[in-house]
């Protein structure tokens, strides 16, 4: 049989009389297929293996060899004796009585195959590959996945059908850096089967380019100091967008529960009786620190860390360069903050790394200490969006210059010992 004589369909099995002969592990998978499908199954088997005799509460079992008037009243029939001459006389009786048949003893002669089945929440994919069961299954797992991470689109185009759920949602997803593929799995999927999504301009923009036509992209992005859309006014169209029975995504940069006021959103849609979900990113205050070879923590050099907003005063952070002080969009307060970390307690020689666009073609890192770093983001032109990390862990960086690196630490290589 040739793949060009297959004609690809669904049936719809529920309530209808199915037969299985056999009594083998392939047998009981199509019969459990066959009763997850709704089907009313008779299986004919004298003995059963394991997996058969679980299914036994869930069907007919006719504790015997088959019969030809066992096909008398079937819709669909499976031939998985094990017995080849046994699986041809079923599948035989079967053409005469025009019931469709899988003969898993003879592929080539049989009137149906089944094929490598994956289910995504509503969406079913079967996919047959010529009579080779191992790359239909190679082939499924593949659009599987796919399906799983929003490579492929989930999302919904008809909108009328009286099984969907018309209420809307919103997902809070942390897109994490920026970086496309550091997006969480989860994250990935639900921006693909979006109807409307709400963006930073932080994140994973260049995923926004992957979403289908249909799909209403709002931008509320902000910058320091200016703020087109005011947080009430996103809280609002989280809220109104739902209503209307859309499935909305806030897309995010980083996580939105860290200094992304998600915490805000997610309140105004509880109150205005909205389904919400958070989805956890990547926060940056880690990740981008990391993409210039810096652990927030280290051993023997800083044991814990505190992360707050480049807008925040720095007078209760705990002194001392071995706890990291990481600050987010900290640039633009340089000249206020770091006098004030220099004061408490770790001098002028504590170094500082900052990280402009992490993950992006465009990352740039400068390092210094606190008593250089104003100066050389002057004459750098630093810009946000920007990570600083302050503290001894710098030295860790591959980046970092010979004199931060051996400075009490002896030799890099001793250093890079201590990693």
């Amino acid at each position: 049989m040739a793949i060009v004589d297959l004609f690809p369909t669904s049936l719809r099995l529920l309530g209808r009389p199915a037969l299985v002969v056999g009594g083998g592990p392939v047998a009981a998978r199509r019969a459990k297929a066959l009763l997850d499908a709704g089907a009313r199954v008779t299986l004919v088997a004298p003995v059963l293996s394991d997996a058969a005799r679980e299914l036994t509460d869930f069907l007919s079992w006719e504790a015997r060899g088959y019969r030809g008037t066992d096909m008398d009243h079937a819709w669909f029939a499976v031939a998985a004796s094990g017995n080849p001459a046994v699986d041809a006389r079923v599948a035989a009786d079967a053409e005469a009585q025009r019931v469709w048949c899988v003969n898993h003893s003879h592929a080539d002669d049989s009137a149906a195959w089944t094929p490598a089945v994956a289910t995504v929440e509503d969406v079913k994919v079967a996919v047959n590959a010529g009579g080779d069961p191992l790359r239909a299954v190679a082939i499924r797992n593949a659009i599987k996945s796919s399906l799983e991470t929003g490579e492929l689109p989930l999302g919904r185009f008809r909108r009328d059908l009286d099984k969907l759920d018309h209420r809307g949602s919103v997902a809070l997803v942390g897109g994490g850096p920026g970086a496309a593929d550091l997006i969480t799995v989860r994250g990935r999927r639900l921006l693909a089967e979006a109807d409307v999504v709400v963006a930073d301009r932080l994140g994973p923009r260049g995923l926004l380019a992957d979403l289908g036509g249909h799909v209403k992209v709002i931008e509320v992005g902000k910058t320091p100091g200016h703020h087109p859309v005011p947080q009430t006014e996103i809280n609002a169209i989280l809220v109104r967008e739902a209503q209307k029975g859309n499935r909305v995504v806030r897309l995010k940069g980083g996580d939105p529960y860290v200094l992304g006021r998600g915490g805000e959103e997610a309140i105004a849609c509880r109150e205005n009786g909205v389904d919400v979900e958070v989805v956890p990113g990547v926060t940056s205050a880690v990740s981008v620190p990391a993409a210039a070879g810096i652990p927030v923590t280290h051993r023997g050099l800083a044991k814990a860390f505190t992360m707050v907003s480049g807008h925040e005063e720095l007078d209760n952070v705990p002194a001392g360069s071995d706890h990291t002080v990481v600050l987010l969009m900290g640039v633009g307060t340089l000249n206020r903050s770091i006098p004030t970390l220099q004061a408490a307690g770790r001098g002028p020689d504590c170094p500082v790394a900052i990280i402009e666009n992490g993950f992006a073609k465009n990352q740039r890192v400068t390092i210094g200490t606190l008593g250089t770093i104003v100066a050389q983001a002057q004459a750098g032109r630093v810009r946000n969006p920007a990570v600083v990390v302050v503290g001894d862990v710098v030295r860790v960086s591959p980046l970092a210059p010979a004199e931060l690196a051996t400075a009490h630490y002896g030799t890099r290589e001793t250093f890079s010992a201590l990693s």
